[in-house]
C-alpha cells in the first residue's frame, strides 16, 4: 500500500524507540547447523479456499520437528512479502508460511476485500489437517499470524478465532474499515495506485470498501483478540493511529497481552529490516519456543 493515509486520531499507546545496540538475535545472523536427515526445504503449495486453489509457498525449518509455524499476511497489493522475515523464522527454527489471496498474484479467482480474511482462514485449515502436519513437519498448537499493512487487518480479523494461534503481530497495518471512509472519488485512485496483479477493476474495489467500511472496521474484532498476545509494530506512514486505536480497543475489552511500539521509518520498514526481524522473533518466542 503505496498511498499514506494522514490519521487524525492522537496516539493510544506509549511508543518505544528503535533499540539501537540492543543484542540481534542468532536466527538474524547466522545458518542453523546442517541436518542431512531433516533438512530446510521450500515446499510450492496449492491451498483450496472459496472454490479455488490459491498459491502458497512452505519454508520449512531443518530438524525433524514439528515446528512451530508462522503464516505471513502480506498486503495490498503485496510487493512487499517479508521473505527476509521468512527466512529468519525459518533460521530460528520455525516454518514459515506465505501465500497470495484470491485473484492477486497469479492465485486463481477474483480478488475482493470479504474473502482476504476467508483466505487466512483456509490457510490454517490447511496447515491443521494430520496430513499436512505430517508432510510439512508442523506443530498445529503452535502457529502464528504476522500481517503487513493490509495484512494486518486480515490478521486482526481472523487471527483471534482460530485454534492453535498463540500469537499474532501486525506492521504497519492498515484498517480497510477506515480506509473504506474515504470518498468514492478518493478510493478509485486510492486503488489505482495499489491494483498491480489484482483480477477486479479499480471501481469494483473501491466500492466495496465504500459499502463496508463498518464491517470491515478492525476495532470490531477486538473482543476475539483479547485472549491471544498482540504485537502492533507502526512506522511514519500516516497509519499508526489505527494500530493505536486497535491496541486501545484490545485493552478495553479486557485484554492484557496487546502493545505497541514505534519506529522512525516507512511503511515497508526499508531501512529496519533487523530491526523488524528482532522485534518479531523476540515477541513470537515466548509463544512458539
Amino acid at each position: 500500500m503505496r498511498r499514506v493515509l494522514i490519521g487524525a486520531a492522537l496516539s493510544l499507546a506509549p511508543v518505544v524507540a528503535h533499540g539501537q545496540g540492543a543484542d540481534v538475535p542468532a536466527a538474524i545472523w547466522r545458518d542453523p547447523p546442517a541436518d542431512a536427515a531433516h533438512p530446510a526445504r521450500l515446499v510450492v503449495l496449492h491451498i483450496p479456499s472459496g472454490g479455488v486453489a490459491i498459491n502458497a509457498v512452505a519454508y520449512l525449518a531443518s530438524g525433524a520437528g514439528p515446528h512451530p509455524t508462522v503464516i505471513l499476511c502480506h498486503g495490498l497489493p503485496g510487493n512487499e512479502k517479508n521473505l527476509d522475515v521468512a527466512q529468519a523464522f525459518r533460521r530460528k527454527g520455525w516454518n514459515a508460511i506465505t501465500f497470495n489471496y484470491r485473484g492477486s498474484w497469479g492465485s486463481p479467482g477474483a480478488f475482493h476485500f470479504a474473502q482476504n480474511p476467508q483466505d487466512l482462514h483456509a490457510v490454517l485449515d490447511y496447515v491443521r489437517m494430520p496430513v499436512q502436519i505430517k508432510a510439512l513437519g508442523i506443530d498445529a498448537a503452535k502457529l502464528a499470524v504476522v500481517g503487513h499493512s493490509m495484512g494486518g487487518w486480515v490478521t486482526a480479523m481472523d487471527g483471534g478465532t482460530e485454534p492453535g494461534v498463540v500469537a499474532l503481530a501486525i506492521v504497519s497495518a492498515a484498517n480497510m474499515g477506515d480506509v473504506g471512509k474515504m470518498s468514492h472519488a478518493e478510493l478509485v485512485p486510492f486503488m489505482h495506485e495499489n491494483d498491480e496483479t489484482l483480477t477486479s477493476s479499480d471501481s469494483e474495489l473501491a466500492g466495496e470498501l465504500g459499502m463496508h467500511a463498518a464491517d470491515f472496521n478492525f476495532e470490531t474484532k477486538a473482543p476475539s483478540l483479547v485472549h491471544v498476545p498482540l504485537l502492533a509494530l507502526t512506522a511514519d506512514d500516516g497509519l499508526a493511529p489505527m494500530s493505536d486505536a486497535l491496541v486501545a480497543a484490545v485493552r478495553k475489552a479486557g485484554g492484557t497481552h496487546a502493545e505497541v511500539a514505534h519506529v522512525a521509518t516507512d511503511h515497508s520498514w526499508s531501512d529496519r529490516r533487523i530491526d523488524l526481524e528482532t522485534r518479531l522473533i523476540r515477541f513470537l518466542q515466548p509463544y512458539l519456543g
